[in-house]
């Protein structure tokens, strides 16, 4: 065992105040399992925009007591850094889900920023992510931390910080405070003490203030509450062993809709999610098994379901044969994107829509872009994550534009700006709104779909993934990609031999776009992350990135045909055509080594 490392393991048993993991660490070190050692201690979790998010454990590399603690001294003090007085006057928030050690890593950045003589509104209980970002403009704090892994295996956790704008961070905030972290590595005794949170007058509970200013907005929200409370459609709802089931109780109570059926196996939070082998509502069918049950069993047609943090929706509908469709995030997508606009013509009929606005991701569909030059308001196209679109709505509204819904494929939605972040509960009964409004009319959720593609083109995507566990690996077929002729900047011009040609180049690694006149991108460009898109003579997108949590190659594909082109197996012939052959001439999985998501 070298020296460094028993300096480390030193430094841990003396840092750290968790029995559970002293007990592991020291039993590693009597082991001299010195490979695991050095894997937990000789690197640490980084910081980025998306806070923390790794598996529960002892080590700098895995969520603990003292990364938290580590983690939060780094925060509170940049935050007074760049706050200073108005911090203590204005205070932060933390929320919490119902992952094992959540409610004690919130508890311990409470007492830290206390400790700090900052206010706290600490959550008494479990919450949805998106009740943080409301909370915090709604006080009007400097920053928040919501302690949640969302949809990640249960071993997992996180920690996902909000800015004073109510949005994600971005950069330079999150090196910023990764430099802070790293002043503020030794935690101070009191850090260690949560028992200040019991009897501080710097603590309040901003649940009740939140539920009252949250659930009137959803209310003011309401477009027909007459037919909502008359539909004759009956809703399965299941917050996936999550945090939903009160919130969206009440969300249907106040949008005057009957109760739904909840699925009582996944009603209350668990984190074992002893149900489901994957805690997330994107993996479609698979995840929705019990939900589907229920819907049968109650005569349901509608299932909603969020995700355990309840910032994303899953939306699925049974047909009049019986069998039941799983909506995609970009079929959602258009739907609320159309519901939306709808809404906002309805209560505003001479609105002049030049400063409304609509954005979605830049992996997700592109039928809003379509929409909106039928329709005559604003598209926006961002990078991947909700951190952009979050900060780029408050940026929109600080110029006086309305932004009406942001969405992105990962079945995530911003229907309004009361929260500048995905919010599955405002989604979900935005959604069962929209389908009592289509009954009316005869109509499902696949009906409305089918009318908005006949108006604005039908844009089919096939999405999907392999695993990739070595970075060289993934950064191999990038780097092929970008010296595809032997040369910088020589892409690949076309795919089958040039049968579907490539004429415009996006990397958003470097900053190469060919569409522009001075081959610059305008999006931010990151040189840390892979992200390239490619767009076909006949209107397909293809965008291969990297993930930014998961050991993952991704890929998104996008056909957007004209309205005229409606044959929908023709395009889908053609769409697998094109995807088979960019998975096999870009991403060479069987010569890369990579695993098939089904695997």
């Amino acid at each position: 065992m070298s020296d460094t490392l028993e300096l480390k393991i030193e430094e841990w048993l003396n840092w750290d105040k968790n029995e559970h993991t002293i007990r592991e660490i020291t039993a590693l070190r009597d082991e001299g399992n010195t490979v695991l050692l050095e894997k937990l201690l000789m690197s640490r979790l980084e910081f980025g925009t998306a806070g923390l998010r790794g598996r529960m454990g002892p080590g700098y590399s895995q969520m603990n007591d003292l990364v938290i603690v580590q983690t939060s001294q780094g925060l509170a003090s940049y935050v007074d850094e760049v706050f200073g007085s108005d911090a203590e006057e204005l205070g932060v928030v933390v929320g919490y889900d119902g992952r094992y050690n959540s409610k004690r890593f919130a508890e311990l950045t409470a007492a830290i920023f206390i400790n700090k003589g900052i206010p706290v509104y600490l959550y008494s209980q479990v919450c949805p992510t998106p009740f943080v970002p409301f909370a915090l403009l709604h006080f009007k704090c400097v920053c928040g931390v919501m302690v949640t892994a969302s949809h990640n295996p249960k071993d997992d956790n996180g920690y996902k910080v909000y800015w004073n704008n109510g949005a994600q961070i971005i950069p330079p905030h999150d090196k910023n405070i990764q430099e802070a972290i790293m002043k503020n590595l030794a935690p101070l005794d009191c850090s260690w003490d949560t028992s200040i949170i019991d009897h501080s007058n710097l603590l309040n509970d901003p649940l009740p203030a939140v539920m009252d200013a949250y659930y009137s907005i959803i209310q003011d929200c309401i477009l027909y509450p007459n037919i909502n409370a008359n539909t004759p459609v009956k809703f399965t709802y299941t917050p996936m062993h999550g945090v939903g089931y009160p919130y969206m109780l009440q969300a249907f109570n106040i949008a005057n809709f009957k109760p739904f059926v909840v699925v009582e196996e996944q009603k209350d939070p668990d984190p074992e999610f002893s149900t489901v082998e994957f805690p997330n509502p994107e993996e479609g069918k698979s995840s929705l098994e019990l939900a589907i049950k229920t819907a049968n069993e109650n005569q349901c047609t509608v299932i909603l379901a969020n995700d355990p943090d309840a910032d994303r929706l899953a939306v699925a509908e049974k047909s009049k044969t019986g069998d039941w469709r799983v909506f995609s995030g970009n079929e959602v997508g258009a739907l609320l994107g159309w519901w939306c606009l709808y809404c906002y013509r309805e209560k505003n009929p001479d609105a002049d829509l030049s400063d409304v606005y609509m954005m979605s991701s830049t992996v997700s569909s592109m039928i809003l872009k379509s929409m909106s030059k039928v329709e005559g308001f604003k598209f926006l196209e961002t990078l991947t994550g909700f951190k952009w679109m979050g900060n780029k709505s408050h940026e929109l509204i600080s110029e006086g534009k309305t932004v009406l819904f942001a969405f992105e494929e990962a079945i995530g939605f911003m229907c309004g700006t009361a929260v500048l972040d995905k919010d599955g509960v405002s989604a979900a009964v935005q959604t069962a709104g929209l389908v009592a409004y289509l009954k009316t009319k005869g109509l499902s959720l696949t009906d409305k779909l089918n009318e908005i593609y006949l108006k604005y083109g039908r844009h089919i995507t096939l999405n999907s993934y392999y695993f990739c566990h070595d970075q060289t690996v993934l950064k191999k077929i990038f780097e092929r990609l970008r010296n595809f002729k032997g040369t910088p900047k020589t892409y690949p011009d076309g795919i089958i031999e040039g049968k579907y040609k490539i004429v415009g180049i996006r990397d958003l690694t470097n900053g190469f776009d060919s569409t522009q006149p001075d081959q610059k991108a305008i999006l931010p460009v990151s040189s840390s992350s892979q992200m390239v898109t490619f767009t076909f003579n006949n209107g397909l997108v293809a965008t291969l990135r990297t993930s930014g949590t998961e050991p993952k190659i991704k890929y998104y594909t996008e056909l957007c045909a004209s309205p005229e082109e409606q044959n929908e197996e023709v395009l889908s012939t053609t769409l697998n055509e094109m995807v088979e052959a960019i998975v096999q001439e870009f991403l060479q999985p069987e010569v890369n080594g990579l695993i098939p998501r089904s695997s």
